[in-house]
């Protein structure tokens, strides 16, 4: 077909604007599928993506709009909203020409539709502004519109108006893709070049690659060549992306497929790379995405240490499924083989232990996340570290460097003291303060990532009554008084259970995560001291108390010195066995380290 008869387009939105929901009223108005198919947010494939009511992954979907008599086809890549998966929608901005900007009439312009709004616009895609939500009460329609225009700098008839829940104006919507959003304008007479923007592993088929063509055209039977890695394969299947898979006999500029090509490993299939002909191809490969960096590391181990094989087989098969997710093998002494784990945030970490559980039934333990630091020790040597086990000696190091992130929270105005309060208790500094409109006001920052991963997101709804928005990237790594702090059970230090803080709240923490174990390890027959220390220095300390067995209840005479005599034996048999005993320590106190509070 024609290029000029060709779209491709994503949708952009903060979380739960309605993304999922209007990609299904597209499905509808394509006839892709019928209308009051029960699987609501059909591109969400995961049953995590549905409960959580959040889009994990990037899809594709190809539907075919008449407009004006003519057909047209028009392929949708469905990206994630929320902050972790940012690098998921970066992979869907790099294989389109335009963009639909999707705002909720009755919450307004979000963070993350600011954030999402400047990737577009740093990847030259025309944006296209709708309203979403328009049915509701409480739909702003007429202020929401405003801000759009003041940001965008578009016209009020520009912006389009739906509810992708009743579908109304919808068609017009699709309509609109075709008026504004510009066609692919890539080479037909030259060698092929085409962009992964996803692959995933299929049990029966090994590695399916989504592509998108910028130049040439790749059919079946064509001997390819991935750019990053020189391997060769010979294409056994290519098509669109439908509901099912729609081979083809080849695939040309401007269009947006699968290729399935005996790829083993979704390693060798990278996304961001270039697939062009293995003789005869394209001599550069197309500009790359952004590597996937981590933000977030922590150690994922199983309950069961029977479980390990099974543990070391699945996360293989969810790298598979996920880019982003970078590991390593780990061993503790307290908790035995694991991996040492990076994630893009929190929500990431919870959704691949989640996967874990759901898809392989291997239950974890995750031990306290940590961030990426910078070290510099007095041999003029800098590393750096991101578990709190690589941490050098305290007397080696002479500066350290945390990552900050420049963080944005848009937030009613009513709530601007509580927001700055706490961002001043996570050393937050303040960079201005901008007001959107006469409600609602826009907090810029530059705070650190330990600050912001362990419950910042949840201490900001709760202050600002569920109604504040965040957005945070990376700005750079900067000097800092941070520490290790290690945990010791009876002197014994738990690797499993050291953290890297501030040096101001490390007495703080120290004292919430000896408390809470005091809480969650059972008593034992002699007692139990539980210390946080930094270095050889001691900052906090609770203490478990021996179970005491009543050693007089048979003394039914004598004098005082007999009883005395029996609880004397006693304490001593309490001191060799503290001595020599173990504690036990149950799985629920690592899972408690993570929920002690931090403040």
């Amino acid at each position: 077909m024609d290029q000029k008869y060709i779209r491709n387009f994503c949708i952009i939105a903060h979380i739960d604007h309605g993304k999922s929901t209007l990609a299904d009223r597209f499905l509808e108005a394509t006839h892709v599928i019928g209308k009051g198919t029960e699987v609501a947010q059909l591109l969400d494939s995961m049953d995590l993506e549905r409960e959580k009511g959040i889009t994990i992954k990037s899809h594709a979907i190809r539907m075919i709009h008449n407009y004006n008599g003519e057909d047209y086809i028009l392929n949708l890549i469905d990206t994630p909203g929320h902050v972790d998966f940012s690098y998921e929608v970066s992979r869907a901005l790099a294989s389109c020409e335009g963009a639909v900007l999707l705002v909720d009439a009755s919450q307004g312009v979000e963070a993350q539709t600011m954030s999402n709004l400047y990737l577009a616009l740093d990847n030259n895609l025309e944006i296209l502004p709708a309203l979403n939500k328009i049915d509701l009460p409480k739909a702003d329609v007429e202020g929401t519109q405003h801000d759009l225009i003041d940001i965008l700098g578009c016209k009020e008839s520009e912006i389009m108006k739906v509810s992708a829940k009743t579908g109304e104006g919808v068609d017009a919507l699709l309509d609109a893709v075709i008026e504004q959003l510009p066609a692919p304008t890539g080479t037909v007479d030259t060698p092929p070049q085409a962009l992964i923007f996803d692959s995933y592993f299929d049990m029966y088929r090994g590695v399916v690659v989504l592509v998108r063509l910028f130049h040439g055209s790749l059919a079946k039977g064509d001997k390819i060549k991935l750019f990053s890695t020189s391997r060769e394969y010979e294409i056994e299947e290519i098509g669109y992306l439908g509901i099912k898979f729609q081979a083809q006999k080849e695939l040309r500029t401007g269009e947006a497929g699968y290729i399935i090509a005996n790829i083993k490993e979704v390693a060798d299939a990278r996304v961001g790379d270039t697939i062009t002909l293995a003789k005869g191809g394209c001599a550069e490969p197309l500009p790359g995405f952004l590597e996937p960096k981590p933000m977030v590391y922590s150690g994922i181990f199983p309950i069961n240490g029977e479980d390990y094989e099974d543990l070391v087989e699945a996360i293989a098969k969810l790298k598979l499924n996920d880019a982003s997710l970078i590991y390593e093998k780990e061993s503790s002494a307290a908790l035995g083989y694991g991996f040492r784990c990076g994630f893009l945030g929190m929500l990431h970490l919870e959704i691949v232990k989640e996967r874990l559980f759901r898809e392989y039934n291997i239950p974890i333990i995750a031990t306290t996340p940590s961030v990426r630091f910078k070290i510099g020790l007095k041999n003029g040597i800098e590393i750096e570290v991101h578990n709190p086990i690589d941490f050098p000696d305290p007397s080696n190091i002479d500066y350290i460097k945390e990552p900050y992130m420049d963080t944005e929270i848009i937030v009613p105005t009513d709530y601007i003291g509580n927001i700055m309060k706490l961002a001043q208790e996570r050393r937050g500094i303040q960079k201005n303060l901008q007001y959107i409109d006469e409600k609602r006001v826009a907090l810029h920052y530059e705070m650190p990532l330990i600050e912001i991963i362990f419950d910042f997101y949840d201490k900001l709804k709760t202050v600002s009554r569920g109604y504040a928005s965040l957005d945070y990237a990376f700005k750079e790594f900067r000097l800092s008084q941070v520490v290790k702090v290690d945990i010791l059970i009876n002197g014994e230090k738990v690797d499993a259970m050291s953290f890297i803080c501030h040096q101001d709240k490390a007495h703080t923490w120290g004292k919430s995560v000896t408390g809470t174990l005091a809480d969650v390890i059972p008593r034992h027959m002699f007692k139990i001291a539980l210390q946080a220390t930094i270095g050889a220095k001691i900052i906090a300390r609770s203490t478990i108390n021996a179970m005491r067995k009543d050693v007089l209840a048979k003394c039914y005479g004598g004098d005082v010195s007999r009883k005395r005599k029996l609880l004397e034996k006693q304490k001593e048999g309490k001191k060799k066995m503290k001595e020599i005993g173990n504690v036990t320590v149950p799985q629920e106190a690592f899972l408690a380290v993570l929920k002690a509070d931090r403040e």
